[in-house]
């Protein structure tokens, strides 16, 4: 069952995700990695087809380094929100990453945010977030306990009951 999650906070992004990788009822593989460090400051969780995660991830990454390199400084999180739904969008009609995914990041100015992004390229920025099965039982649940105020650990014990509710 893919699930990601995240939650934003004041001054931070908790984001999480399952490791298994499948097809309709089959798993194929229990160690896929869906979390994917583009910066600092700055994190994505992404699910979908097997070879679009690997591939969009990886090219969204190297991207966002080579942005870095260039210019001298990194993307802020709503910049780099807009890169990767402009990539999605552009691709959309041609070759169509089946990739759904979760941004978060911490900014100075900005401070934290979360983006929900789907393979649509449809940009949300959210509270909270969860894409895949895991999302039917999971978005009710941050519903009831997210607060604006939440600690790291809430915010984490919060992830821990969908996570929970999501093995049953």
């Amino acid at each position: 069952m893919e699930c990601l999650l995240g939650v934003c906070g004041r001054d931070f992004v908790v984001l999480a995700a399952d490791c298994n990788s499948g097809r309709s009822v089959l798993v194929m593989k229990q160690n896929e990695d869906k979390l994917v460090k583009l910066d600092d400051r700055l994190g994505m969780v992404v699910c979908g087809e097997a070879g679009d995660t690997a591939a969009f991830g990886e090219y969204v990454q190297k991207n966002i380094q080579l942005y870095k390199i260039r210019h001298g400084y990194s993307l802020s999180p709503h910049a780099a929100a807009n890169f990767i739904r402009r990539q999605l969008a552009d691709n959309l009609r041609r070759s169509p990453y089946y990739v759904n995914l979760l941004v978060g990041g911490y900014d100075e100015h900005d401070g934290a945010s979360l983006y929900f992004m789907d393979y649509f390229a449809t940009m949300a920025k959210v509270p909270f977030g969860a894409h895949g099965y895991g999302s039917y039982v999971s978005l009710s649940i941050m519903d009831k306990y997210y607060r604006e105020d939440l600690s790291e650990q809430q915010a984490v014990d919060l992830l821990g009951k969908c996570i929970a509710e999501v093995c049953n």
